[in-house]
């Protein structure tokens, strides 16, 4: 009797370490998630390096650099509103291709802009398929992969936050050094439709969650799920989760430049060293995230961040390895906040309403970003297009604040996770 429980314990203990790996076709959507991923946050992430670059080329104030920044999220807010009641309707192969090529178009568009009013309308069309991309991944990954391999898989394809950093950002700036701006988005072109090819080949249809679709129309479908009061705390914390960096990011090439005098051509060095570090923690962070209570991991990330981020945000005339370092310390507090954070609201909805509670999380995250950044750019004061910019220290404290409050959100996350198990 007692051996027949050992040998049942073993065969469990077995199952559920194979439960955990990977099969290599999960390891090849991981990659190619990673590089969709990897395009479209550099997309977003170079408008901050260039920032100084495109306000003193284009003539731009820091309130219109500020909507310049929020065209993008905004119109992506709308369109994933829109996608919501759709995307458990097909097949999310299909429906990440489409969007895929609509972002491709726009980041084209982008590159052929010579004004304020054609770099913002070219960042709304890319936000309006963009925007929809990252939800769509989120729930393929949901689709695909179980709650327990869920933070392996983010901190994996949330190093392409760090990738963007370590060789896009890098290369994107050397580009606009020598062949200007406009050279970094024609960059992300060529590399989107690469990898854009790579899926349309590799990647087989993701239709499962097809076989659990009620016969309600996509506005009910949509309706239903706004209504739901356990996604409603998801929805408000990811959209806290966003404002902060929204609010601050756009704004910290300038600053470094005008407020702590580092030159324009060294800011890639920051960021270089800034992703080394961001990709050195994320898979640590990812393994812990599976490991150990996540939102004591968030906790413990938010707070480092607050240190860090009032510290950065006071910053004055400093040689650069300070920056990099404080930089380096800030972006290690921001990751292990992103996947513990990213890994508890996958779980959140049900499976027949993954694709719709995605894309209003991921809209309303866009949304509340877009109306941060505009507040970024009316709080700051830039007198001259060279003269330091003024009350960064404020959205610095804004931030921090913001920051305390997401604790609590993703507690309440946390609780309704723990209440279903």
């Amino acid at each position: 009797m007692i051996l027949s429980r050992v040998i049942v314990q073993k065969q469990l203990s077995q199952r559920m370490k194979e439960s955990l790996n990977f099969t290599s076709y999960q390891k090849l959507i991981i990659v190619l998630l990673a590089l969709l991923q990897f395009t479209v946050v550099l997309y977003f992430m170079i408008l901050s390096p260039l920032g100084d670059v495109l306000m003193k080329s284009l003539g731009l104030t820091t309130s219109e650099f500020g909507t310049v920044v929020s065209a993008y999220a905004i119109s992506a807010g709308v369109s994933g509103f829109l996608a919501a009641g759709f995307a458990d309707k097909y097949d999310r192969k299909k429906l990440l291709l489409f969007f895929y090529i609509g972002f491709v178009i726009g980041t084209l568009f982008c590159g052929m802009a010579n004004s304020y009013l054609t770099l913002f309308a070219a960042r709304v069309v890319t936000g309006i398929f963009g925007g929809v991309i990252g939800s769509i991944s989120m729930a393929i990954i949901t689709d695909l992969f179980t709650l327990q391999q869920r933070g392996r898989v983010m901190g994996f394809v949330q190093m392409a936050f760090a990738g963007s950093q370590i060789l896009g950002i890098p290369i994107g700036l050397l580009l606009a050094t020598n062949f200007g701006w406009q050279s970094t988005f024609y960059m992300i072109v060529v590399l989107a439709f690469i990898i854009g090819i790579i899926v349309l080949f590799k990647m087989n249809p993701v239709t499962e969650h097809l076989k659990l679709q009620k016969t309600k129309s996509a506005f009910m479908h949509l309706v239903s799920t706004i209504k739901n009061k356990e996604y409603r705390i998801g929805y408000i914390a990811t959209a806290m989760l966003s404002m902060g960096g929204f609010m601050l990011m756009p704004f910290t090439s300038a600053f470094l430049v005008n407020n702590v005098n580092i030159p324009q051509n060294q800011l890639a060095i920051i960021f270089l060293f800034t992703g080394i570090s961001s990709i050195i923690i994320m898979p640590v962070v990812g393994k812990l995230s599976d490991k150990i209570d996540k939102f004591k991991l968030f906790t413990i990330g938010s707070l480092i961040a607050i240190v860090m981020i009032i510290c950065y945000c006071n910053l004055t005339p400093v040689p650069i390895w300070v920056v990099i370092l404080i930089n380096m310390i800030l972006f290690m507090g921001i990751m292990s906040r992103m996947v513990p954070a990213t890994a508890l609201t996958s779980a959140v909805p049900n499976p027949a309403d993954r694709g719709a509670f995605m894309s209003v999380n991921s809209s309303l995250q866009q949304m509340a970003g877009g109306i941060a950044a505009i507040f970024g750019g009316i709080i700051i004061v830039q007198e001259t297009k060279s003269s330091p910019l003024q009350h960064f220290d404020v959205l610095g404290y804004i931030m921090s604040a913001l920051i305390l409050w997401c604790i609590y959100l993703v507690y309440r996350v946390s609780r309704v996770i723990k209440s279903r198990t």
